[in-house]
């Protein structure tokens, strides 16, 4: 994901390593519930609307990198209405909207409100349990939150928590995830990637169009469209999932590097579980326009974004994401947990495959330097609280966690803890405290202390916590 400016990946070796109970979403009253406010998420409350549950999205753009402040769209939902719908919202940001139709019908009424509601009011109110679609016409410049302009003229989405509302409508929370199509048109000579597999392209009037399906239930801010004058490269992993790699055009590509990806893919495939999506890959983009802080690499379904030359660390990362975050999604943005630390703990499996002590090189190293450091263990994982949702804590502490928990249960009851995750909660949404129950069910453990010592405190572990199994001995501080 794209992470805080002011959290760099730290470093084990010389390689960079790169949440909670069942929710019951709070409850919205149902005039509210059908128009403005959102699902209620307690770091971002007028996210979604908890009035229907989105199956799909169409999304056609149409693009010219000659006039970069402007973008065409046109978005069918599909969604079915968990309540009667008088009047409900979809997310987007900015954008001139020419139309909106329900069921093949214009609207009685469509208004903006707040910073990103489109509140639309059906001809006819939509009954409780029918499935629907709403067509929405748009135009205008993107908005920045979500898509960047590279040098070239082409551009990019990436965004966490937020990306999906700078260029189509959706209902934007984690908890509503759907398939999603792709229809882009650009002038002939550049190229459109997304996310999942690749359909015809057509040309007309010098103008070629691109189509990318994601079949599999996708959260918002994991969807993505790239335009470049992109080389495109093919190959497969070992399981024959293809993976397919776009570069811009400054960079120089390396055969290596494309190598160490396919690696990397069947390395995380043995330790997580099947590869969850029906292709892979990259999209490497190019310079932006207007530089954003921080790095921004993101882990958009089955096609991570680089904005430069991936390594190893951050393939590692990104594509860990497509099993913790993308298949496996949380329920709000308190659960950030679930997506980052595995996927930071993903670098340091990595670097033990390669030959690293973890116990030692990565453990150790990490607890002490940072025992007498309140700051460094006064986040929770679970809710770190508003604003933090993709705190440091959740990679740094996170990473020290789950090596922790390895240690406690075992390496035999870790890993199947992760292979039954994955499994069990494919292409759904979990919480991290569905995962300690899962830990405990596995290793046949009362985790409880464990568990309330690293997720839920604010300050350094108790030794029996911070050094238990194996971890124990000389080296250790008691």
């Amino acid at each position: 994901m794209r992470r805080p400016p002011n959290h760099p990946r730290r470093t084990t070796t010389a390689l960079a390593a790169a949440v909670v109970s069942a929710v019951v979403l709070t409850a919205v009253p149902a005039s509210a519930a059908t128009g403005g406010p959102g699902v209620g998420d307690p770091y971002f409350p007028d996210d979604g609307n908890p009035g229907y549950d989105v199956s799909h999205y169409d999304v056609r753009i149409g693009y010219d990198p000659a006039r970069t402040d402007r973008l065409d769209g046109d978005t069918t939902v599909t969604a079915r209405a968990l309540t009667g719908l008088d009047r409900f919202g979809l997310d987007l940001k900015g954008f001139t909207v020419a139309s909106v139709a329900v069921n093949g019908t214009p609207a009685k009424e469509f208004s903006r409100a707040g910073a990103h509601k489109l509140v639309i009011t059906p001809a006819r109110p939509v009954a409780k349990g029918s499935t629907f679609t709403v067509r929405v016409r748009y135009a205008g410049k993107p908005d920045a939150e979500g898509w960047h302009t590279l040098k070239s003229g082409g551009a990019y989405v990436a965004g966490e928590p937020h990306s999906a509302t700078s260029w189509y409508p959706a209902n934007d929370h984690p908890s509503d995830k759907a398939t999603f199509a792709l229809t882009a048109t650009v002038p002939d000579g550049w190229t459109v990637v997304g996310n999942g597999l690749p359909g015809p392209e057509s040309v007309k009037d010098g103008r070629r169009t691109f189509r990318w399906s994601e079949d599999k239930p996708m959260v918002t801010y994991a969807s993505t469209v790239a335009i470049d004058r992109f080389t495109v490269h093919r190959g497969k992993t070992a399981a024959g999932t293809p993976v397919i790699t776009a570069y811009s055009p400054e960079y120089v590509i390396d055969p290596d590097t494309e190598a160490e990806q396919t690696e990397i893919l069947d390395f995380l495939t043995a330790k997580f579980g099947p590869y969850p999506f029906s292709s892979a890959g990259a999209i490497v983009v190019g310079a932006e326009k207007e530089p954003s802080d921080g790095s921004n690499a993101l882990e958009t379904q089955s096609r991570p974004t680089y904005g430069a030359m991936p390594f190893d660390a951050s393939m590692v990362h990104e594509n860990t994401h497509q099993w913790f975050g993308d298949s496996v999604s949380f329920k709000d943005w308190r659960d950030g947990c679930l997506a980052e630390c595995f996927a930071q703990y993903a670098g340091q499996l990595w670097e033990e495959h390669k030959g690293a002590d973890l116990d030692a090189g990565f453990y150790r190293s990490e607890v002490e330097d940072y025992r007498d450091d309140p700051s460094f263990w006064s986040v929770r994982l679970y809710d770190p609280g508003p604003g933090r949702e993709l705190d440091g804590a959740l990679y740094f502490k996170g990473s020290l966690m789950l090596h922790a928990l390895r240690r406690t249960v075992g390496d035999e009851a870790f890993f199947r803890t992760l292979r039954t995750w994955t499994h069990d909660h494919a292409y759904g949404n979990a919480s991290f405290r569905q995962f300690e129950a899962l830990a405990a069910k596995v290793s046949g453990q009362d985790l409880r202390g464990f568990f309330s010592a690293w997720v839920d405190g604010t300050v350094i572990p108790a030794e029996r916590y911070l050094y238990p199994g194996s971890l124990a001995g000389p080296a250790a501080r008691h």
